[in-house]
């Protein structure tokens, strides 16, 4: 018997060597390809700049994905902006691409020989993108309607979400930059930026030195005041301006020095009152169509009973997709994530809006308990989230009906577009990344982030987030690295 086991065993291994397992050579090959970059990415993660921080990427086949590399894949870290991609693909799913916001003008009156008795409502509903040209057109077409004068108030319907206007994290210092916006169902752009609830500062130099600053906001509002105690300066002397908001008012503080041969500076300022600024507006446009109006402008609610008279309706998602995640809108974000609770759960909060966002993100197959999502735009430090799950949720994306439009919203790097290259435009010019990775950018202090798409060749999907940094300065230089890296063993696997 032990002679026959001996005989069977002889015989299988020389059948072996004659024929080889098919899959050997490949595997093997694999391994080596998975090593080499293996080598490459963890020695660009020896860079100095990372000593004490924490570096989590993950790497996967776009066709497959399997995992291809990781370093803390599975330590929860903070992902900055990459917070957006989750915002994004539950919005897409939730509202779909098509969805608009409404702005409403409804009355409690009745109009008769082209005097509208009663009061006139703007109601809000969440549209981020309302430009001055936007209550101008609405005022026209109250004229068209035969309204040429008004007895009654203006009155601002803000009431569409709730009263929280900053996310819970949101830091006191952010409150007056154009990032720190207030959230409001009622708001105004100053361009087609649609940065919402924010105003432009322009400060240009004096006719010459010792003259006080000339400073220009657009939009002009009457809701806004200006405190100019800026001074023009000699061309050869430093000139150091600040342009803030004082807390708690509509005040624009604009303070130090500008140089006589300076072109100008200019800031988005946000606003402490968007509703107001989007009724000062509304006000205006009235007066330039020629309806007279002479009653108070407050904010209320608008009465169930009211007659709609006309309706707004924004750009569809698809569009507004363009602005928020090219450039990394953080307004747009919150507003998503409170229209996606007033639509869902009739309430338009951001514990209703992150609980649709958490759902959505249980049906792309990631373990939720596993996360904490604090905001729709990723400027909190307290969300956290690991690596490995950004990139299986941007693989298991690619077979949604919407993922073409989601695509088409990340930056492109090196592409000198704005509106195509976005956030990654001065980024990975003239290497092999340029117009290939496809990819989220972040930034908090202390946090740098880049997810996305390699689209060339093979493909990949992969997800940087760094934390605990110190020096900021070139850390992001360490991703457009990493992001080469796989753009080359991308390119490297399609020959």
């Amino acid at each position: 018997m032990k002679q026959t086991l001996k005989s069977c065993l002889i015989i299988t291994l020389l059948f072996l060597l004659i024929f080889p397992p098919l899959t050997s050579h490949h595997d093997a090959s694999a391994d080596k390809t998975n090593s080499t970059l293996s080598t490459q990415l963890n020695e660009i993660l020896s860079n100095k700049l990372l000593d004490g921080a924490i570096a989590g990427i993950s790497v996967r086949a776009g066709s497959t994905g399997e995992l291809l590399y990781e370093n803390y894949g599975e330590t929860r870290l903070t992902p900055a902006s990459n917070m957006k991609l989750f915002t994004a693909g539950a919005a897409l799913e939730t509202l779909g691409p098509d969805y608009r916001f409404s702005t409403e003008l409804l009355t409690d009156g009745e109009l008769k020989n082209n005097n509208l008795k009663g009061n006139i409502y703007l109601k809000g509903k969440g549209d981020p993108t309302l430009l001055k040209e936007d209550f101008d057109e609405l005022a026209h077409s109250l004229k068209e309607k035969g309204v040429h004068k008004i007895q009654g108030d203006l009155i601002g319907d803000n009431s569409w979400y709730d009263e929280e206007a900053l996310s819970q994290d949101m830091i006191w210092t952010d409150e007056d930059n154009y990032y720190g916006a207030k959230v409001s169902a009622l708001t105004a752009s100053p361009n087609e930026d649609y940065d919402a609830g924010t105003i432009i500062v322009e400060v240009y130099p004096g006719k010459q030195p010792g003259d006080q600053a000339d400073v220009q906001l657009s939009p002009s509002s009457d809701v806004l005041t200006v405190e100019n105690r800026a001074i023009t300066v000699k061309a050869d002397k430093d000139a150091e301006l600040t342009i803030s908001r004082e807390h708690g008012s509509n005040t624009i503080l604009v303070e130090g020095e500008i140089s006589e041969d300076a072109s100008r500076k200019r800031e988005w300022i946000a606003v402490w009152d968007p509703p107001q600024y989007a009724l000062s507006l509304m006000n205006q446009s009235l007066k330039e169509a020629g309806i007279k109006f002479k009653g108070d402008i407050q904010q209320s609610k608008t009465p169930e009973d009211a007659t709609l008279l006309i309706e707004k309706k924004s750009m569809a998602l698809s569009e507004l997709l363009i602005p928020f995640m090219k450039l990394s809108n953080n307004g747009h974000a919150e507003i998503l994530v409170k229209e996606m609770g007033k639509v869902k759960k009739d309430e338009g909060s951001w514990e209703a809006g992150l609980e649709v966002v958490t759902d959505f993100l249980k049906k792309q197959g990631l373990h939720t308990d596993d996360m904490r999502l604090r905001d729709g735009s990723g400027i909190s430090h307290v969300t956290l989230v690991k690596p490995n799950q950004l990139s299986k949720f941007l693989f298991n994306i690619q077979n949604e009906s919407w993922f073409d439009t989601f695509y088409r919203s990340l930056p492109i790097a090196g592409d000198s577009d704005r509106s195509e290259g976005g956030t990654l435009r001065y980024r990975m010019r003239d290497t092999a990344a340029e117009q290939i990775i496809h990819a989220k950018t972040g930034s908090l202090t202390g946090v740098s982030s880049l997810s996305g798409y390699v689209e060339q060749g093979n493909g990949l999907v992969f997800s940087i987030l760094l934390n605990q940094f110190v020096e900021e300065d070139d850390i992001k230089d360490i991703e457009d690295e990493i992001a080469i890296v796989l753009a080359e063993y991308s390119t490297e696997g399609e020959e």
